[in-house]
C-alpha cells in the first residue's frame, strides 16, 4: 500500500487511523465468517442426525402396523414370511436395515442373510414395555441410528418388535454434498465484506486526513494551548489515582506545585474534603468544597464509561462571588420548602388538639427548639370562641427534652395585662424577642420563671395569634436556646405562615366537632339509655356507629335497637337499619325508633306494626318530596318479634332485614326461617310472621348488616361467621356472646353502622303462672274469686286480694254479659300482678263516665281507678282485657 509520499507500506506498519481500523475490520470479518461456517457444518450433521431418527422410527412404525405381520409372527417359518416384504420396504424407504424381532430378541429378518436367527444388537426392553425406543450403536453394518418399534395384537399385548436404522455414513454422505455450496457462500460474503471494510476504511481516511505521528503531535500541541488557556481548572487521573496532567487553573486554584504529574492525590497537600473526592474518582456534579478562601465547584467524571482508558476528569470553577450572591437565594428558597412541608404535615385531621399537636412537632423539628400551642377553653370545646379572651389552656408541646420551665399542657394560663403576649392578643399582631435576656417586658408573666427560663438557655422567641374570621383561636409561641442562632425577622414571617395554615385547620376542626358533637348527643339522645326492668328475657346489646374508633370521621348512624316491656309479662324485640350515616339518618331512626314505641303500645302483632310502620316511612318521604329535600327514607329495614314467657312462643316479621339466630341451649345453632317482606316504604307487599317456641335458656341473635356485610367478601361468609361464632357461646351470657361475636366479625374501624341484641329466653312456670277456664254463668264470678283469692294467698299477696276480686269480678260479669265463646282468666305474678280475661268477641270495652241516674257503666272505670294500667289485646280468635298492679314492698 502506498503512503502519502508516494513509497510503499507494509500493512502491518501502518501507522495511520484509518489503515488500522482496515485491519482491525478484516480481521473481525474473517474470524466471523469461520465461525458461521463452522456452525453451518455442525448444524447440517446434527439435522441430518436427527433426519436418520426421525426416518428409522417412522419405517418401523409403518412396518410394525402394516396388514398381516401379526399373522407372519404366527407362522410356523415367520422368517421365510417376513423376507421378502422386509427387503422391500428397506428398498423404498431408503433405509439401511429393517429387522423383525421376536419377544426373545431373535431376528427373523436382516440384510445379511447369516445374521437371520441370531440375537438382535441393541436396547430391546423398552419395546417390549410398549415404548418405542431409538438409539445411536455399532452393528454389524458399521456405526448406525436405529429405531425399535413393539407390535401389539388386539388386545395389546406386545407380540414382537421391527427395528429400522440407517448408517452413519449415508445421513454424512448427504450432508456433505451441501459443503461446496456452504464453502462458496462463505467465500462470497468474505469477499462482500471486505470490500465494504475497504470502503469504509477509505472513508475514514478521508475525513481523518491520513494523520501520522507529526500530525497527531502538533493537534495534541493546539490542544494543550488551549487546554492552560481556559479559566477552568482541568485534572486528569488514571485508574490508580495518580495524576496525569492539570491545567494552569486548577494549578492555581489547588495552589499545586510544579512537578505534580504522576503523583496521588493524597500526596498533594489538598485539603481532606476534594483530596478525598479527587481519588474516589466517584461521579459528582458541582459539589462545593473550600479550599483557603475560595469556594470551588467541582464536578468529576470517569473516563471510561465509553471503552476510553481508566481514569477520570475533573474540572474545578470558582465560586467564591457566586454563592455569596445566591446565599439569600438559597434561604428563601428554603423557608418556600419549610413552609410546603409545614402544608403538608399540619392539618391532616379534623382534630383540634391533633392540628395543634402537629404544629409544634413541626416547628420544634424544623424551625425552633421548642413550641407550644395555647387554646382557649370555648375552641376546645367546639364552641365559638369570644371577641376577648384572658385565659387559654396549654393544648400541646414539643422540644428537644420536656424538661423545661414552660407551662405543662393541660396548664390553664391567665395572661397578665400588661406584658407583650396580652398585647398580642388584643391586637392579632405577632410579637420577637431577639434577645430574652433583655427581659423587656416580656418576664412580667411570671418573672421568676422567666428569669429561670434564661438561666436554662433561651434566648429568643417569636409569639404569633391564632386567629381565624378575625376572631384568636389560641397562640402559639416558638422558643430557641443557646443551641440555635436567635430568630431573625425573616423566621417571623415563616412563623406567621405556619401558624395561619394552622389556625384555618383548628378552626374547621372546631367547627366540625361542634356539629359532631351535636350529631351524636341527638342520636344517643334518641337511642335506649338502658334497659327496661322485665323478667321475660336476660338480654345484652352492642351498637357502633361506622368508623367510631376514627375520631372525627364517624360515630353517626342510622342502626337502632329497642327493648320494650309489653303486657302479660312479654317482651317486644327490635333491630333497625336506616340507609346512610350522618344526621340524617340519625333524626330518621329517631322517628321511626318512636313510632314502634307508639304501634307497640296499641299491642299490635308484629305483621301489622311493621304494615303501619310502612305507611308511615311512605308519608315521610312523600313529605320530603313536596319540601324539596332530596332524602328518602327508602331502604330501611327493620326486625320486630314478641317474646311470651308464659308459653315460650316467640312471633317475629321482617322488613327487608337479616334473619336472626336462634341458638338452642344443646349449642345447635340456626337462621329462623322468617318470612320476607320488603324495605320500609315500598309497600304493596304484605308482612307476614313466624312462631316458633322457644324452650327456657335459647338465645336469640338480631343483628344489622353492618356486622355481616364487608365489601371484600360475599355476605353469606359473615352469616356462616356468625352463625358458628353464635353456636360456640351457647353456654355464655349475653354479655359474653356480644363480645365474643364483635371480636370474631368486625374490624378494628367498621363501615358501616352495627347494633347487635342477643336475649336468653326465661320462662314463667306454674309457680308464677294460675289459669281459669269460666263458664257463661254468673254464679261462676263467686266460684272464681274464691279460687283467686287462695292462689294470691299461695303467693303471699293477699294483700293484693280485695282489688283483684274486684278487678276480675267486673271483668269477668262484662264477659259474661257481652261477650261469646270460653271465657279465660289467668293471673300471672311477675314485677306486677298481671289479670287476664280472655274470650273470642272483638268488641273492646269503653271506659265512660256513668250518669248520676244510670244504674250500670261503672265497673270498667273502677277497674281504671284501682289497678295502674289496663288495656285490650287482640289475636286471631278474640281479645284480652288485662290489668296491672304493682306488688307491695313485701
Amino acid at each position: 500500500m502506498a503512503g502519502r509520499d508516494g513509497r510503499r507500506r507494509s500493512v502491518l506498519k501502518m501507522r495511520t487511523v484509518a489503515g488500522q481500523v482496515f485491519l482491525l475490520q478484516v480481521a473481525i470479518v474473517v474470524l466471523i465468517v469461520a465461525a458461521a461456517s463452522v456452525a453451518l457444518v455442525l448444524q447440517g450433521r446434527a439435522d441430518s442426525e436427527r433426519e436418520a431418527r426421525n426416518r428409522s422410527v417412522a419405517v418401523a412404525e409403518t412396518f410394525a402396523n402394516s396388514p398381516g405381520i401379526q399373522a407372519a409372527l404366527k407362522n410356523p417359518n415367520p422368517a421365510e414370511v417376513l423376507r421378502r416384504p422386509a427387503e422391500l420396504a428397506r428398498e423404498r424407504s431408503g433405509v439401511d436395515f429393517i429387522v423383525v424381532i421376536n419377544t426373545k430378541g431373535i431376528r427373523y429378518t436382516h440384510t445379511i442373510p447369516n445374521r437371520v436367527g441370531k440375537k438382535f444388537v441393541g436396547d430391546l426392553k423398552p419395546a417390549l414395555q410398549g415404548r418405542v425406543v431409538t438409539e445411536k450403536i455399532t452393528g454389524t453394518i458399521g456405526p448406525l441410528i436405529q429405531a425399535v418399534v413393539p407390535i401389539t395384537d388386539a388386545t395389546g399385548k406386545v407380540v414382537g418388535a421391527v427395528s429400522a436404522g440407517i448408517t452413519i455414513k449415508r445421513v454424512s454422505a448427504v450432508a456433505e454434498e451441501e459443503f461446496p455450496l456452504l464453502f462458496g457462500a462463505a467465500g462470497g460474503v468474505l469477499l462482500l465484506t471486505m470490500g465494504g471494510t475497504a470502503l469504509v476504511s477509505r472513508r475514514l481516511r478521508r475525513q481523518t486526513h491520513g494523520l501520522g505521528p507529526t500530525e497527531m503531535t502538533r493537534m495534541y500541541e493546539h490542544h494543550d494551548a488551549v487546554l492552560h488557556a481556559v479559566r477552568e481548572g482541568v485534572l486528569i487521573a488514571d485508574g490508580d489515582g495518580r495524576l496525569l496532567l492539570a491545567n494552569d487553573e486548577a494549578r492555581r486554584l489547588l495552589d499545586l506545585p510544579t512537578d505534580v504529574e504522576g503523583r496521588s492525590f493524597e500526596d498533594l497537600g489538598l485539603v481532606p474534603g476534594i483530596a478525598k473526592l479527587l481519588a474516589s474518582g466517584r461521579t459528582a456534579t458541582d459539589e462545593i468544597h473550600p479550599v483557603g478562601e475560595r469556594l470551588l465547584a467541582v464536578s468529576q467524571r470517569p473516563t471510561d464509561q465509553d471503552g476510553g482508558p481508566p481514569g477520570s476528569v475533573t474540572t474545578l470553577r470558582d465560586t467564591t462571588e457566586l454563592q455569596a450572591l445566591t446565599g439569600k437565594a438559597d434561604v428563601a428558597r428554603g423557608r418556600l420548602r419549610l413552609l410546603y412541608e409545614a402544608g403538608t404535615e399540619i392539618g391532616t385531621t379534623l382534630d383540634v388538639v391533633r392540628t395543634c399537636e402537629e404544629l409544634t412537632e413541626f416547628a420544634a423539628a424544623h424551625f425552633a427548639d421548642f413550641a407550644t400551642v395555647d387554646v382557649a377553653e370555648a375552641v376546645l370545646r367546639g364552641e365559638e370562641p369570644t371577641t376577648v379572651v384572658t385565659e387559654m389552656r396549654r393544648t400541646a408541646f414539643s422540644g428537644r427534652h420536656e424538661d423545661t420551665l414552660l407551662y405543662p399542657i393541660g396548664e390553664l394560663i391567665h395572661f397578665v395585662q400588661s406584658t407583650p403576649v396580652s398585647e398580642a392578643i388584643r391586637t392579632g399582631e405577632p410579637i420577637l424577642v431577639a434577645d430574652l435576656t433583655a427581659l423587656s417586658g416580656w418576664h412580667k408573666q411570671n418573672p421568676e420563671r422567666a428569669r429561670m427560663m434564661v438561666e436554662q438557655g433561651f434566648h429568643s422567641m417569636i409569639i404569633v395569634p391564632m386567629q381565624a374570621r378575625g376572631v384568636i383561636l389560641g397562640l402559639a409561641s416558638f422558643w430557641r436556646s443557646t443551641r440555635s442562632e436567635a430568630f431573625e425577622g425573616e423566621d417571623l414571617s415563616v412563623a406567621e405562615e405556619m401558624v395561619a395554615r394552622a389556625a384555618v385547620s383548628v378552626d374547621n376542626a372546631r367547627r366540625y366537632a361542634r356539629e359532631h358533637t351535636m350529631a351524636v348527643t341527638l342520636q344517643r339522645s334518641l337511642l335506649p339509655r338502658g334497659l327496661p326492668d322485665q323478667n321475660a328475657i336476660d338480654v345484652a346489646y352492642r351498637y357502633l356507629p361506622a368508623q367510631a374508633g376514627l375520631g372525627g370521621l364517624g360515630g353517626v348512624g342510622g342502626d337502632w335497637f329497642d327493648i320494650i316491656p309489653l303486657p302479660g309479662a312479654r317482651v317486644a324485640l327490635v333491630v333497625g337499619d336506616v340507609v346512610g350515616h350522618g344526621l340524617h339518618a340519625a333524626a330518621t331512626m329517631g322517628r321511626l325508633r318512636t313510632a314502634v314505641h307508639n304501634f307497640s303500645t296499641l299491642d299490635l302483632p308484629p305483621d301489622e306494626l311493621l304494615f303501619h310502620l310502612d305507611e308511615l316511612v311512605a308519608r315521610i318521604d312523600l313529605d320530603e318530596a313536596v319540601d324539596g329535600v332530596d332524602a328518602a327514607v327508602t331502604g330501611a329495614t327493620c326486625l320486630y318479634a314478641i317474646y311470651d314467657p308464659v308459653s315460650g312462643n316467640c312471633t317475629m316479621a321482617r322488613a327487608g332485614h337479616l334473619q336472626p339466630v336462634i341458638i338452642h341451649d344443646d349449642g345447635t345453632a340456626v337462621f329462623a326461617d322468617v318470612p320476607g317482606g320488603p324495605p320500609l316504604g315500598l309497600g304493596g307487599l304484605p308482612f307476614e310472621t313466624l312462631e316458633v317456641h322457644l324452650p327456657e335458656n335459647s338465645r336469640l341473635a338480631m343483628y344489622t348488616d353492618g356486622l355481616v356485610e364487608d365489601r371484600h367478601q360475599d355476605i353469606d361468609v359473615g352469616l356462616d361467621l356468625l352463625r358458628r361464632t353464635l353456636a360456640a357461646q351457647a353456654d355464655r351470657t349475653p354479655e359474653q356472646a356480644c363480645d365474643a361475636v364483635l371480636q370474631a366479625l368486625l374490624p378494628e374501624h367498621p363501615r358501616d353502622d352495627t347494633a347487635l341484641l342477643v336475649a336468653r329466653t326465661r320462662v314463667l312456670d306454674g309457680a308464677h303462672v294460675a289459669d281459669w277456664e269460666i263458664p257463661a254463668d254468673p254464679a261462676a264470678v263467686g266460684r272464681l274469686r274464691a279460687d283467686v283469692t287462695r292462689k294470691l294467698t299461695q303467693w303471699g299477696l293477699v294483700e293484693e286480694a280485695f282489688t283483684t276480686e274486684l278487678i276480675l269480678s267486673e271483668l269477668v260479669t262484662n264477659a259474661i254479659r257481652y261477650a261469646s265463646g270460653p271465657i279465660r282468666v289467668r293471673l300471672i305474678r311477675d314485677r306486677s300482678l298481671i289479670c287476664e280475661v280472655s274470650d273470642h268477641s272483638s268488641t273492646s270495652p269503653h271506659l265512660r263516665q256513668a250518669a248520676g241516674t244510670d244504674e250500670g257503666g261503672r265497673g270498667l272505670f273502677l277497674v281504671a281507678q284501682v289497678a295502674e294500667r289496663w288495656g285490650t289485646r287482640y289475636g286471631a280468635q278474640g281479645k284480652v282485657i288485662w290489668t296491672e298492679q304493682p306488688l307491695s314492698a313485701g
